[in-house]
C-alpha cells in the first residue's frame, strides 16, 4: 500500500515529538511496521532509538513488582534447576559470534555490573517501578565477539508455550543501549521465579512483553526468518504484537 506525502509527514511529526509510547496515527504504524528492511531504517530516522528511559528514585519504587507471563516454567529441567539454587544453570552465548560462551551466575557477576530503578510497562495496562541488576547485554556480546553478519539478538527461555521455549528478539540498537542488560537481581536480592529467575533481559525502552524471562541460550543472527514464524517473537508470531514496541 502507498502511504501518501501528507500522512507521511503527519506521522512522522508525531513520533519526532515523542508520541512513540502509543502511536496514534495509522500512517505511522504502517510506516513503522510494514516490514523488516522498511521499519528497522525507519525507526532509527524517526525515533531517538538511542534515548535513555527515565530512571527513579529508591523512594520511588513500587511496593510489590508483579510477574508479567509466566510466573514458573513448570518443567523437570526448570524445578531441578531451581531445587539447585541455579548452580547448574549456564546461560549460553551463540549464533553468529567468534567466541561462544557458557556462562554461570558467578560468571555474569564478574562483569562491570549495572543497577537501574526503572518503570516496567505492561502490555496487559499496569506499570510498576523497580531497581534492576545485572552486567549489560552489550558487554556479554562483546565478549563473545559479534560477528559482522549478525543483525538481531535472539532469545530462547525456559519457559514454554505450546510445547516449544518462549522466545524474543530486538535489533543490535537495543541489544548495545546502555540500559539494556541481564537482570539476576531485582530490589537487591536474586530475582524470584515469578519474575524470571535466575536472569532476565531489560530492555528499558519497549514494552514488558520483549523483557524475556527465564533466560536459557540468546543467538545472535542475520535474520529473523526461522526464528518461530519469522515475526521475532512468539507474541508476534501468534497474537501479532508489534515487534518493535518502544516506549
Amino acid at each position: 500500500m502507498m502511504v501518501g506525502r501528507r500522512n507521511l509527514m503527519v506521522g512522522s511529526a508525531a513520533l519526532l515529538a515523542g508520541c512513540d509510547k502509543v502511536i496514534q496515527q495509522p500512517a505511522a504504524r504502517r510506516i513503522l511496521f510494514m516490514g523488516e528492511e522498511m521499519h528497522r531504517g525507519l525507526q532509527r530516522a524517526l525515533v531517538n532509538r538511542n534515548a535513555l528511559a527515565p530512571e527513579f528514585t529508591p523512594e520511588q519504587r513500587s511496593p510489590f513488582f508483579r510477574p508479567n507471563g509466566t510466573r514458573d516454567p513448570g518443567t523437570a529441567d526448570y524445578a531441578a534447576l531451581r531445587a539447585g539454587n541455579f548452580a547448574d544453570w549456564r546461560l549460553q552465548i551463540g549464533g553468529l559470534v567468534t567466541r561462544p560462551l557458557s556462562l554461570s551466575l558467578k560468571d555474569l557477576g564478574a562483569f562491570a555490573q549495572r543497577a537501574q530503578i526503572t518503570r516496567h510497562d505492561c502490555v496487559e495496562g499496569w506499570s510498576a517501578i523497580a531497581k534492576w541488576q545485572g552486567p549489560t547485554l552489550g558487554d556479554v556480546l562483546k565478549a563473545a565477539g559479534i560477528r559482522d553478519g549478525a543483525r538481531y539478538i535472539v532469545f530462547t527461555c525456559a519457559d514454554q508455550y505450546r510445547g516449544a521455549p518462549y522466545y524474543e528478539s530486538i535489533d543490535l540498537v537495543d541489544a548495545f543501549h546502555p540500559q539494556t542488560i541481564l537482570a539476576w537481581a531485582l530490589n537487591d536480592r536474586f530475582l524470584p521465579v515469578m519474575n524470571g529467575a535466575p536472569c532476565r533481559l531489560r530492555v528499558e525502552r519497549q514494552l514488558g512483553y520483549k523483557h524475556a524471562k527465564y533466560l536459557m541460550r540468546i543467538d545472535a543472527v542475520a535474520s529473523l526468518d526461522g526464528i518461530g514464524k519469522g515475526k521475532g517473537g512468539y507474541w508476534e508470531d501468534n497474537v501479532d504484537y508489534d515487534w518493535y514496541a518502544g516506549i
